[in-house]
């Protein structure tokens, strides 16, 4: 278990109205021993990268089920760069085609999670990746 170490922000850009998976991974994540902030719905990267500096998150979990990963992943992760959160680990699920999770990870995604992955698989993801 992580025992709280580590600080992990859900958030849900863009219009996606759909926010299930997030609150699951979210509550998984917390009852795996994070601590959890969920910004809720219809997030700007603007916001979400404003939050996670705020929060001052270990990890920014990005739920995107509208087909907008594309354009939201890489802004997200400019704006945490711009504003010297370049040290913030950025993992995501969603609907995303495998093509595009590809790419995302080659702008520095660090992984990406498709519906039907299990919470222990995040958990071992972040415990990596986190140390």
């Amino acid at each position: 278990m992580n025992l709280g170490k580590h600080r992990i922000l859900i958030a849900k850009p863009g219009l996606d109205g759909h926010d299930r998976g997030a609150k699951v991974v979210a509550r998984g994540l917390a009852e795996a021993g994070y601590e959890v902030v969920y910004t809720g719905l219809h997030q700007t990267p603007e916001q979400v990268a404003e939050a996670a500096l705020q929060e001052d998150v270990d990890a920014v979990g990005l739920s995107i089920l509208s087909g907008a990963h594309m354009t939201l992943f890489p802004r997200v992760m400019q704006l945490l760069r711009d504003k010297g959160g370049e040290g913030i680990l950025v993992f995501g699920g969603g609907i995303i085609p495998e093509e595009d999770a590809e790419e995302l990870m080659r702008q520095g995604v660090a992984g990406i999670f498709t519906p039907g992955t299990s919470i222990s698989e995040i958990v071992s993801f972040l415990e990596e990746k986190l140390g």
